[in-house]
């Protein structure tokens, strides 16, 4: 059998692990204007074009609400390089009674975008909300192509360089989520905003989304509810009751490379549980 491949100090010792104060003390809170986004980019083939049950949430009865809409597209740099820039689009009412207004932050599944969240969006902001979506890492404005994504785990299984689902592993010592760190500084612009309650910030998301809101909420208790749908994924009961189909297919192009690193002739328990270990469930007990 081939060997486990192991990540090297030298590449391990390129990320800097600091506590989360330390790292707003390196990374000053920056917001800069972006352009809407013309044509998403689905890492699907063939694209999703819409979904009933994003469609399906009711929205206030607002004859013009597109008229009364106010869209805001903004990139928040949470930490240096491309993977860094937080894109951000922010939907709320242009005219409202209230001075400080309830916020949501939705959170998409995997190889979707924030504009795929814009019915979400429209519907929350329709009753009064700030409607907050972002693109995920390696996900919408922070991907290149269709596979931005998959190349990103796979990388992350092969050489241990890059951080794209929970968090990452420095040996026995924990490093917080990356993309949990993305929410943190999100939450430090939205508390900072004259529309936002800050004691009134919620945060959901699907999925993959589910998981990142799960973890934010722990991490920051200014995310005051958290919602996720379909956002609970148990990668030890998986394994042990033989049910990891599913996750195996929704990202099989990476198990199918830890099959082959691994001297496999099909992907089985023992690849799945080495791979959820390294870059999608690191910390799995």
């Amino acid at each position: 059998m081939a060997e486990l491949p192991m990540r090297k100090t030298s590449e391990l010792s390129s990320f800097n692990y600091f506590t989360p104060d330390e790292m707003r003390k390196s990374v000053p809170l920056t917001v800069e204007p972006a352009k809407p986004v013309v044509n998403p980019l689905y890492q699907e083939v063939p694209p999703p074009t819409s979904s009933e049950e994003m469609e399906s949430c009711p929205k206030a009865n607002i004859g013009n609400l597109k008229e009364l809409l106010k869209e805001e597209n903004l990139c928040l740099h949470t930490e240096g390089g491309e993977q860094g820039k937080l894109p951000l689009l922010i939907l709320s009412l242009k005219e409202s009674n209230q001075e400080k207004r309830r916020a949501v932050v939705f959170l998409h599944s995997t190889r979707k975008c924030k504009e795929w969240l814009r019915p979400l969006l429209e519907a929350y902001a329709s009753r009064g909300y700030v409607a907050i979506g972002v693109d995920s890492r390696y996900h919408g404005e922070r991907a290149s192509g269709l596979t931005t994504y998959i190349d990103a785990l796979i990388s992350s299984w092969k050489n241990g360089d890059t951080m794209p689902f929970i968090f990452d592993m420095h040996f026995n010592s924990f490093k917080f989520s990356i993309v949990v760190w993305d929410l943190i500084k999100l939450a430090d612009y939205l508390t900072q905003r004259e529309d936002i309650d800050p004691t009134r910030i919620g945060i959901t998301g699907e999925s993959l989304g589910g998981m990142h809101a799960w973890f934010a909420a722990f991490a920051d208790t200014r995310y005051a509810v958290a919602a996720p749908i379909i956002g609970v994924q148990g990668f030890r009961w998986v394994i042990d009751n033989d049910k990891w189909q599913a996750r195996v297919n929704s990202i099989k192009a990476v198990f199918e490379e830890a099959r082959v690193d691994l001297g496999k002739n099909e992907i089985d328990t023992e690849v799945v549980e080495k791979e959820l270990k390294m870059p999608v469930a690191p910390l799995m007990a």
